[in-house]
């Protein structure tokens, strides 16, 4: 099956390991434990080490206080993470680091050195530019934990891959949410409390990982990362499109979860609602439901893309999204429907997300699967540095209430790349003939 050996291979850092994640001299912390006992423990230490990637984004409304942002200034939190992200995937990748240490040490390591930096920001009391370089720092670590949970979690699925890809993508969605609900229980005038308790709870992500996060038995060694073919996502038109559709979700995604917090935020203080002192900690709520939903999106899409097919689960995600993103403003001085708008469009927004990467995973030269994964996820972080600025900078044209139009034109792309790819015959290679 030319797609199992090849997704085991996703990600930005490299390939899965061994047979046996733990070299002869090493003394197993605890026993494997069967597949989905793995996988789900998997998921929960993935979902505690990603609430770092948004722990600086959900307390913006203090730091804009606090070091005098303006809407650019405050995109850094996030962008920086984004820029670190891709840089140590591909330092990770050019060297195969998961193939030199057992991954479970690996993604322990970088969910503990992006919890120091995380709470160093508070801890230290540095000013704005110091806490955009250790944000960079926290992406730099996070790039050994997400693209290596991916691989462990390859090496225990075949023929549900789909699905299993959907959990951790699900997880790392509910934890990126996270902050927002740490915010809303506490963390409203106290962002060192928020900044401090997703730190411990990363640390304890990475821990699981390592007492538990053992590789499965369909594990191969990482091929090495070939830069003379990344040139292939552009020049392979099955490729291409799919690489097409990726960047157009990823336009949206980050984009979305990084400001509708603070979109929801200004709904509820523009409104009668905005009286009341619980407000902000109702919209803190809210912007963590609108994230956290795309948990079960992600398991939802990962299910219909094994049964139906990548394409039709990809192109129904970015409609619905896309008309969120068109159609939020309208309901922005009404919170209960607005909030209800964005479960929608947090449910669809990442729920395609890891099917594009699986159909790339099927799509590519069995042996250059892991560079072409590397090249499409660089590619979109890179992407989402443009869209997360972009946003603020509308805002303080047009007002927030209209800000996320400028997202639409990328699940408009996304739809129109994967509806041509289902269109040629290269939708045979995809969810085996599913399309």
């Amino acid at each position: 099956m030319r797609r199992v050996d090849a997704v085991s291979h996703s990600g930005l850092a490299g390939g899965a390991t061994h047979d046996d994640d733990s070299p002869p001299s090493e003394v197993s912390i605890a026993a494997p434990l069967s597949k989905w006992p793995t996988l789900l423990l998997l998921a929960l230490a993935e979902l505690l080490a990603m609430s770092l990637w948004f722990s600086a984004s959900a307390v913006v409304p203090s730091l804009v206080d606090l070091w005098h942002l303006d809407g650019g200034d405050a995109a850094w939190l996030t962008m920086a993470v984004q820029v670190g992200f891709v840089t140590g995937g591909l330092l990770s990748a050019a060297v195969n680091l998961a193939d030199l240490f057992p991954p479970r040490v690996v993604f322990a390591v970088g969910a503990t050195l992006g919890a120091a930096a995380n709470a160093a920001i508070p801890l230290l009391g540095v000013g704005f530019g110091v806490a955009v370089a250790l944000r960079f720092a926290t992406g730099f670590a996070l790039a050994a934990v997400y693209p290596v949970g991916m691989k462990i979690m390859a090496t225990w699925t075949r023929e549900d891959r789909g699905l299993g890809l959907g959990l951790l993508v699900g997880a790392l969605t509910i934890g990126s949410a996270l902050p927002h609900l740490v915010r809303g229980f506490g963390g409203i005038g106290n962002w060192q409390f928020l900044m401090y308790v997703v730190s411990i709870l990363a640390v304890g992500g990475g821990i699981m990982a390592l007492v538990f996060g053992h590789v499965g038995p369909y594990s191969l060694p990482s091929p090495r990362l070939e830069w003379r073919r990344i040139g292939d996502a552009l020049r392979d038109r099955p490729l291409r499109l799919a690489n097409f559709g990726y960047l157009g979700h990823m336009w949206e995604v980050y984009a979305m979860w990084t400001w509708v917090p603070f979109f929801l935020a200004e709904a509820y203080r523009a409104s009668a609602a905005g009286a009341n002192t619980g407000a902000a900690a109702t919209a803190a709520f809210a912007g963590f439901g609108a994230i956290a939903i795309g948990g079960i999106g992600c398991v939802v899409a990962g299910i219909s893309s094994d049964r139906w097919g990548r394409t039709w689960t990809t192109i129904a995600s970015l409609v619905v999204s896309g008309a969120c993103a068109a159609t939020i403003g309208i309901w922005f001085s009404h919170p209960i429907v607005v909030t209800i708008v964005a479960l929608i469009w947090g449910f669809a927004v990442v729920a395609d997300s890891a099917q594009f990467s699986t159909a790339v995973s099927e799509l590519a030269e069995p042996r250059f699967v892991g560079t072409q994964l590397t090249a499409q996820t660089a590619a979109g972080f890179l992407l989402t540095m443009v869209s997360i600025r972009l946003v603020p900078a509308v805002a303080e044209l047009i007002s927030w209430r209209w800000a996320f139009v400028v997202l639409v034109p990328g699940p408009m792309f996304g739809i129109w790349a994967m509806a041509s790819l289902r269109r040629s015959p290269a939708r045979e290679r995809l969810a085996g003939g599913r399309g």
